[in-house]
């Protein structure tokens, strides 16, 4: 968990090279990484003050040229980066136990998609991640262009990066056995669709109502690429239904996504059958992302429930041919 102390400081001894050094600071939040607002009226910005080991200054750099795409393409709208004095734009702060990183946003005015549902609606949002994910077919990566990959290994083999689901509160463990189950069939179906260039590509991860700025004028920024690495496309479908996946409604928010997002880009038959792998995966991620981060506020709001509704989904996914089964108009699908 990450310490308010330690993050202050750094942000407080990366300032200067901004020439921001005297400016008042307010934490935001504080999860993965921290957030502060910096700064008062038009000169407002946004700090993110990197956890440690997550991303290096590479990474972060290839995070950064991909806003630069989106936006330079007009794609879509994303948060703009503010460079330090000296033309860097990601500031790095040397600590006992290795160097963190700061980078400043601009700020962005409005609320979030989770904040204006009314202004938000799903079909939107599958959209947006439709253009996004059309576009990253067409762009050539430039030089030097490093992210992780949220491939089967990382998401659910040995050393997970978040995590053993087995060890997420909540699992029972007469649950054991379908979910092992469960992360076998995820992980030969996942091999079995493979990683063609229209499957799989460079995908935002977390790209939920909470990571799009809504304005007061209706217009839509795309914040939080901290989480962005090669990835099947359609796992970005997953991550709308995060922390939801058990509720009745979820399966239809799941269309509402489809839908919008096949107004812009086509899918084929292999990649509907696809979906429910997909929540399915991402439920088990989350599972293991409770047991790694205790002390975050889906921890403690979720408590053991979370993880022992893991194992009934399990059940459904490897049962229940309708669990996410989403109905598509044949005319909206893409022949490869």
């Amino acid at each position: 968990m990450l310490s308010v102390e330690d993050c202050d400081e750094i942000l407080a001894a990366a300032l200067p090279a901004y020439g921001a050094g005297d400016a008042p600071r307010r934490l935001l939040s504080l999860s993965e990484n921290a957030t502060y607002l910096v700064g008062t009226g038009a000169d407002r910005v946004v700090a993110r003050v990197h956890r440690p080991g997550y991303q290096t200054p590479a990474s972060i750099d290839a995070e950064l040229a991909w806003l630069d795409r989106l936006r330079s393409s007009g794609t879509v709208t994303t948060h703009a980066v503010v460079p330090a004095l000296d033309g860097r734009r990601v500031v790095s702060v040397p600590r006992p136990d290795g160097d963190r990183h700061v980078v400043l946003f601009t700020f962005v005015v409005g609320g979030t998609g989770e904040e204006r549902p009314d202004a938000l609606p799903t079909e939107e949002l599958g959209r947006v991640t439709a253009r996004m994910h059309r576009d990253v077919t067409d762009w050539e990566l430039p030089d030097g262009f490093t992210r992780f990959h949220w491939d089967a290994a990382a998401c659910l083999g040995p050393g997970a990066r978040w995590g053993d689901w087995a060890a997420g509160p909540g699992v029972r463990a007469t649950d054991l056995p379908v979910l092992d189950a469960a992360a076998s069939a995820v992980r030969a179906r996942l091999a079995a669709y493979g990683q063609g260039r229209e499957r799989y590509g460079l995908v935002h991860a977390d790209l939920r109502h909470a990571n799009l700025m809504v304005g007061d004028d209706g217009s839509l920024t795309v914040i939080d690429f901290d989480d962005c690495g090669f990835g099947w496309f359609l796992y970005d479908l997953a991550t709308v239904t995060s922390w939801i996946e058990h509720e009745p409604g979820a399966q239809a928010t799941a269309a509402a996504w489809l839908a919008g997002y096949l107004t812009e880009r086509p899918l084929t038959e292999e990649d509907l059958a696809m979906v429910p792998t997909f929540v399915m995966l991402r439920r088990l991620m989350l599972t293991a992302w409770l047991g790694t981060h205790p002390g975050s506020p889906p921890a403690l709001a979720l408590g053991t429930t979370y993880g022992a509704g893991t194992g009934d989904l399990a059940r459904r996914y490897l049962h229940d041919p309708a669990w996410f089964r989403l109905p598509v108009p044949a005319a909206t699908h893409r022949k490869d």
